[in-house]
């Protein structure tokens, strides 16, 4: 794989750039592979990438129906953070920013991470004291936040009004090392470092069925052909329900569009991410102009990738009390995800009833801060049978009544 740098741009300008090779190969798919992936996107990618990098298993193949990074991953907010109640949560997503922060040069491939901020309004006393609890947990676990007062909230983010008639800015819990990065990059980073280290990568390529006998999974049957392989990750967000009926078990999870939006491009007004839970909105600034906005899942079962008029309304009327200038842009444009959610709404990172299957799931709206830890961990559990980061995330914490209940510590789950 040529590597980039400043070197290899002036190099290929000097030829007119017709130089460039693929970013990752476009192979015919084998009928065999130790480990198929099944999902494309941010964490099936990090998962193949992680098992060639720190286990050296190659022979993996990472199936897509679509076009890589063109489910969840592409349509998301890029927020990254770690300050979580829970401890396993914490470690988790801690381990996913700390890798997240030099994922540039690990990967050669500028994933535009910023490490801009991430505030969390407390506009209610019983907010209040559930942030100044959050930030005790942190301290114990090592992740550096803070609690910051209106004050402080103002010079951070001068357009807020912490005034507001209904919900005054009380306090905030503010973690500065947390931020954005660019998601269509990781995905495209991710994919090209996997390739590089053997991995193939189809696209176009949906599983339609999964073959399996008295001694687990056997392979899968796609609209490409049948493949056979000693191991299945299943790492589909929203579909993952139906890929899980297709190997013959249930999932205690369901499936919820997730919509967002984007104004018109203005000049550079908000240099962090701030999220309010009580208004239910959290708002950023691309480096585009755009303020990315967006708020919770929407209250039905749905696959649909659209938005909608009400969601719109719903969002922006909450936010505007706290940034009022928003209500004098026009929206640019608008989309919806679908996200998977568990009861508890944490994720799922566990073996399966079927031996030789794993799963990767239930990352409900908060899925693409955790990219680098979620592959990581599942990566450790497919080659070893096991790995302490995901073991708290197992299917048999539903039947065995250990919840890691994040309902109340995850703002907007974002």
């Amino acid at each position: 794989m040529k590597r980039y740098s400043a070197f290899a741009i002036a190099k290929e300008a000097l030829g007119y750039h017709v130089g460039w090779e693929r970013a990752w190969g476009n192979p015919e798919p084998k009928p065999e592979y130790e480990v198929v992936i099944v999902g494309a996107g941010g964490h099936g990618l990090a998962t193949a990438y992680y098992l060639a990098k720190n286990h050296g298993i190659t022979n993996v193949v990472v199936l897509e129906k679509g076009w890589l990074g063109g489910g969840n991953t592409g349509r998301n907010t890029t927020i990254i953070r770690s300050n979580y109640l829970q401890d396993p949560s914490a470690e988790i997503f801690e381990l996913s920013r700390r890798l997240y922060e030099d994922l540039s040069q690990k990967l050669n491939f500028n994933i535009m991470f910023s490490p801009r901020g991430v505030l969390m309004l407390a506009q209610t006393e019983h907010e209040l004291r559930a942030w100044e609890r959050t930030a005790h947990a942190n301290r114990l676990f090592g992740i550096e936040s803070e609690m910051v007062t209106p004050e402080r909230i103002k010079r951070i983010v001068p357009i807020i009004n912490i005034e507001g008639p209904r919900y005054p800015v009380l306090g905030g819990l503010w973690q500065a090392r947390g931020g954005t990065a660019r998601h269509d990059a990781v995905a495209w980073g991710y994919a090209r470092a996997a390739s590089d280290l053997g991995v193939d990568i189809i696209q176009q390529c949906e599983v339609t069925g999964i073959d399996r006998d008295e001694h687990g999974v056997t392979g899968v049957r796609t609209s490409r052909g049948a493949i056979r392989c000693k191991k299945l990750c299943i790492v589909v967000a929203g579909h993952s329900g139906v890929l899980a009926d297709m190997a013959g078990f249930r999932l205690p999870v369901e499936s919820v569009p997730l919509q967002a939006l984007v104004s018109e491009p203005i000049k550079p007004c908000i240099d962090c991410v701030v999220m309010a839970n009580t208004v239910h909105g959290y708002m950023s600034q691309s480096d585009k102009g755009e303020l990315v906005i967006g708020g919770g899942a929407d209250g039905y079962n749905a696959y649909t990738q659209r938005g909608s008029f009400q969601h719109v309304e719903e969002t922006v009327r909450a936010l505007t009390e706290t940034f009022p200038m928003i209500s004098r842009l026009r929206m640019l444009r608008q989309w919806g995800g679908i996200v998977d959610m568990t009861g508890d709404r944490s994720p799922i990172i566990s073996k399966t009833p079927v031996p030789g299957i794993f799963i990767n799931c239930g990352w409900g709206t908060g899925g693409f801060k955790a990219i680098p830890g979620s592959g990581w961990a599942m990566a450790g559990l497919v080659a070893k049978g096991e790995d302490p980061v995901a073991g708290p995330f197992s299917l048999d914490r539903f039947t065995e009544g250990r919840m890691i209940d994040e309902s109340v510590a995850a703002a907007v789950a974002h």
